[in-house]
């Protein structure tokens, strides 16, 4: 691994490439916040895939592109005279510091964060999560209601796991993890109600509920229902490819087949997956 020194030139090389790209290279120096917008959520999921596949290569490389947009926004911001990468930087140190307390006390023994730890016990990575979500609502600019630092565009079951998980830092769950599960069964026999009635509408609303209680669910068993589903996602992709070279194989088309023939190789492949 490389050291501290070494770390801060790579970091100043990138901003210097940068630099020197944004003056010469007509594509980057075209770029504005809204047209690096839809490259950024391209490049964000992109990680995503490398963190769920677990490739250390991938994941680095991903991290640079990440980055990059990081410092693309910031460059942005500095030929605005908004802001440059050193605030960025600072100000993220600063919010850091001010929301954990208990590793870097404030000078001043009033100051919001201080006052708050010292009023709780920090003994876990629950505690820290409790004491973040007080803070969050007293710092400067932060957030004025529990659910604010909520994201509007996140993808709903990311949304879901996030507000469920917010509300349970202010003591908003259950007492038992396993009354859970009496609340998805309410859930889903009020779903099946409105299927069997043919009302779309309701029946709609009810399967979000149903939905909301099992990842309500999986919180609570400390299953991220992103990555679970995503894990589910990708064993379904390998099987349904393992069933079409095979009906590929065989000079069929899948369309030609039962779905007996389709479910025996189908089985075929989880049982490969478990050899």
């Amino acid at each position: 691994m490389h050291s501290k020194e070494e770390k801060i030139q790579s970091f100043a090389r990138l901003i210097d490439i940068l630099d020197e790209l944004r003056e010469k290279c007509p594509w980057d120096r075209k770029q504005t916040n809204e047209s690096l917008r839809p490259n950024t959520i391209e490049e964000t999921y992109e990680l995503c895939d490398a963190l769920i596949k677990d490739h250390p290569d991938e994941i680095c490389k991903e991290l640079g592109d990440v980055l990059l947009h990081v410092l693309f926004y910031a460059k942005i911001g500095s030929e605005k005279n908004q802001f440059d990468v050193a605030d960025v930087c600072n100000r993220l140190c600063d919010k850091l510091i001010f929301r954990h307390p208990h590793v870097f006390p404030p000078a001043d023994i009033e100051a919001a964060g201080a006052k708050l730890v010292s009023q709780a016990r920090i003994k876990d990575e629950a505690d820290v999560s409790k004491m973040w979500e007080k803070i969050k609502q007293v710092e400067k600019d932060g957030n004025k209601t529990v659910l604010a630092g909520v994201p509007k565009s996140l993808p709903s079951l990311i949304k879901a796991y996030r507000i469920q998980d917010k509300a349970r830092n202010v003591g908003f769950d259950w007492e038992e993890r396993t009354q859970v599960w009496q609340k998805v069964k309410e859930e889903i026999a009020e779903f099946e109600t409105e299927v069997e009635h043919l009302n779309a509408q309701k029946a709609e609303a009810e399967f979000g509920d149903v939905l909301f209680s099992l990842i309500n669910a999986a919180r609570l068993y400390n299953i991220n229902p992103e990555n679970a589903l995503e894990h589910t996602n990708q064993k379904f992709i390998r099987r349904f490819t393992y069933l079409e070279e095979k009906a590929r194989e065989q000079g069929r088309r899948l369309s030609d087949m039962t779905l007996a023939e389709m479910d025996e190789i189908w089985n075929e492949a989880k049982a490969t997956e478990q050899q």
